[in-house]
């Protein structure tokens, strides 16, 4: 029998497979997970397929596949899909299937857990502590060690103990059954008249065969949720699965409780909180469809779903769905590609959709579903602009009368109040009033963030930091510390003088310790024992607090003057679902933004409720610049120890640009966040037309471009989000 070979991806940063001998009788195929040697160590990879022909002279020097792992395989449509991204993002493939492996070393047989019985008689030598553990195993059950231990009081050494003694026996616990599968008839909801409509159509969407998309548009407390429910619905019937995405912090216990109300059991949690153990169980269930229904963060885009038919991706605009770390790429347009690949209905939800998925509705390539009004017959909030220029708040304080008055009347009505500034921390700076010395990071290029809470001073882009100081480093002056600018944490001081007697809480990722922590946190407030939230854009998630009729935007321009070309489309949708929470229940909602530009085009937009001009204008604005998604950008940020380096490598970079009349190679130029990390950044900006191949580009500049060497580093991102 002639010998058989096949080519292994293994989860490494290398783009290439490596090709292995096929043990007599190990019957492997395409997708399989296996075990093979590489190296000095024994990794996990997966067949990516058959080498008929491999390099003749390197017959004898390879390497023996050492196992095939009892997993479901990987099949051809992820395995496309891992091609597809690897290609676009110009990625290596290995990195690619090493988030669909998520580690592969977890994966693999789960550990047998032990427990004890009572199986023989007691023995001679009987302490206290024995004949607790005995009375309690004395109903013949078998237990867990660690459970035995608990509820008799005693250390796991007695257990031990009587086991070597013959008293106990020590035996493989049952399997839990499996986590039974949601019910779509379990409590199919009574949509209200401007519901019924969308909750059909989505039901007829997510029932056909075959890729599409639909942009599920619906105003802020429109309950969207409930009927995209009805798509994962559908999709259940047909005995598939489903895949909610959702920007990780907007993971919260809320959002689970309202899918068990609906289908009698939580979903499948995926998200970077989850235990090694939890995530190889959770990969396993996946793999093998005992999952039906998982909600996750963007990684779950990458599971080896058994038998996927519906992708949602709810807050569909939302800046977490990229991912600038490792592989750039972003969830909602690879979310979109699964689909296509995978021949499956994939759903965007959003309030605010992003422009370009704005732009795919309105020329007809993604199908809208619309819920223009609220739920119950709420109405949508009140806007009103608080010019500072001629109502500045007093001196040294930054809530404005206006505002701080309607926080209590709001207060003494029982209702909560949201004051929102998306600044963590108590100010942004700290400069001495006597020499006039800013407290910057030593490594980064940005001012240290005074944390009151934590008393230290800290840089947010590497985490460098250092206790507050109580003299100034230059000038040796003593209480001359002044902190610019107002944080979370400030805000927090103010209301606390304002409002006394108010029960105040902080909302801000810097604070949350855990996505448990911020489960507790928010049910605190939903259940009503907070008077004033202080938050930053997490409290803008999508978030449900009934009591909740009054938001305040401290800061409204704050987004607006950072040079980013998407700077005025996130201002839009942030401070637009912000003041959203407002009134979803009972009463009137009503949002305030304090805005030193009331005659912005989004401050006109927000107080008018006029959302088709913001679109209209910023469409227009993308169309005549040729930004996207009427053009395409991708950056290439290249770093090192020594400016001087940085700089020469991004020249000789640029010089190695093809010619091409499609293609305009901006730069190289200092990145506006120059040095982080101690490490030096200059950016270079590529810009195309819509519909040439910038990736293909790309791989053909990078080819005949110089390598980076030494501490030099080049990060190629597609489709930017950030621009610092």
């Amino acid at each position: 029998m002639p010998t058989r070979f096949v080519d292994v991806l293994a989860p490494v940063a290398l783009d290439r497979t490596y090709s292995y001998r096929v043990p007599d009788g190990l019957d492997l195929k395409a997708g399989d997970i296996v075990s093979v040697p590489l190296g000095a160590r024994t990794i996990t990879g997966v067949v990516w397929a058959d080498n008929a022909s491999p390099e003749p002279r390197l017959h004898n020097r390879l390497k023996d596949v050492s196992e095939k792992l009892d997993l479901p395989p990987l099949q051809a449509e992820l395995r496309g899909f891992v091609d597809w991204v690897a290609d676009y993002t110009l990625s290596s493939r290995g990195m690619v299937l090493r988030m669909t492996l998520r580690m592969g070393e977890e994966l693999g047989p789960e550990r047998v857990r032990l427990g004890v019985r009572l199986v023989g008689p007691a023995p001679q030598r009987l302490t206290p502590a024995r004949r607790r553990l005995i009375a309690l195993l004395s109903d013949g059950f078998l237990r867990a060690k660690s459970e035995a231990a608990s509820e008799a009081g005693v250390s796991t050494s007695v257990i031990d103990g009587l086991v070597d003694e013959g008293t106990l026996e020590v035996m493989p616990l049952p399997k839990p059954p499996p986590e039974p599968a949601p019910d779509p008839e379990f409590a199919v909801p009574e949509f209200s008249p401007t519901q019924q409509g969308p909750a059909e159509a989505m039901r007829t969407f997510a029932a056909r065969e075959g890729f599409g998309v639909a942009l599920l548009d619906g105003v802020t407390g429109s309950g969207k949720t409930e009927v995209y429910f009805e798509a994962v619905a559908e999709v259940l019937r047909k005995g598939k699965q489903a895949l909610l995405l959702m920007p990780e912090i907007a993971l919260t216990g809320q959002f689970l409780d309202r899918f068990a109300a609906r289908f009698g059991v939580r979903p499948h949690e995926w998200h970077s909180e989850l235990t090694p153990r939890r995530r190889a169980r959770t990969w396993a269930a996946v793999a093998s469809g005992e999952a039906h229904v998982v909600v996750g963060a963007r990684s779950a885009l990458f599971l080896p779903y058994a038998d996927l038919g519906l992708i949602v991706v709810d807050e569909e605009h939302d800046q977490a769905y990229k991912q600038d770390e490792g592989t750039h790429y972003h969830a909602r347009d690879m979310a979109v590609v699964r689909g296509h690949i995978a021949k499956i209905p994939v759903v965007l939800s959003s309030a605010t959709p992003s422009v370009e998925t704005e732009v795919n509705a309105r020329k007809g390539r993604y199908q809208r579903i619309a819920l223009p009004s609220r739920f119950g017959g709420q109405h949508m909030p009140h806007i009103a602009p608080i010019d500072l220029r001629s109502e500045a708040p007093p001196r040294g304080r930054f809530i404005s009368p206006a505002l701080a008055g309607a926080v209590r009347d709001a207060i003494e009505r029982r209702e909560q109040a949201l004051l929102f500034l998306n600044r963590r921390g108590y100010a942004p700076l700290t400069l001495c009033r006597a020499c006039g010395h800013r407290f910057a990071c030593n490594i980064c290029d940005a001012w240290l963030v005074d944390h009151r809470f934590r008393q230290r001073l800290v840089c947010h882009h590497c985490g460098f930091s250092m206790p507050r100081p109580h003299v100034c480093p230059q000038c040796q002056a003593e209480e001359s510390l002044a902190a610019i600018g107002p944080g979370v944490e400030r805000l927090q001081e103010e209301v606390a003088a304002l409002f006394p007697e108010a029960r105040t809480m902080v909302l801000s990722s810097d604070l949350i310790t855990s996505i448990e922590t911020m489960r507790a946190e928010l049910n605190e407030i939903a259940e009503g024992r907070v008077d004033i939230i202080i938050g930053t854009q997490l409290v803008a998630k999508g978030h449900h607090f009934p009591r909740l009729n009054l938001v305040g935007v401290v800061d409204a321009d704050l987004g607006l003057g950072n040079g980013d070309p998407r700077a005025a489309e996130r201002t839009f949708q942030l401070l637009n679902q912000v003041i959203g929470r407002a009134g979803r229940e009972a009463g009137q909602g009503v949002g305030y933004l304090q805005t030193h530009q009331p005659q912005h085009p989004v401050m006109r937009a927000l107080v008018t409720c006029d959302r088709e001009a913001f679109y209209a204008s910023e469409i227009e604005a993308r169309e005549r610049t040729g930004y996207p998604p009427f053009g395409r950008l991708a950056s290439l940020v290249v770093s090192a120890g020594e400016r001087a380096m940085a700089e020469g490598f991004a020249r000789q970079l640029a010089a190695c640009a093809p010619l091409d009349d499609a293609v305009k190679v901006l730069g190289p130029a200092e990145a506006p966040l120059a040095v982080v990390r101690g490490r030096y950044r200059y950016r270079l900006l590529v810009k195309s037309q819509r519909g040439y191949d910038l990736s293909g580009y790309l791989r053909d500049w990078l080819a005949a471009a110089p390598k980076p060497k030494g501490t030099l580093k080049l990060e190629v991102d597609v489709d930017p989000q950030s621009f610092l």
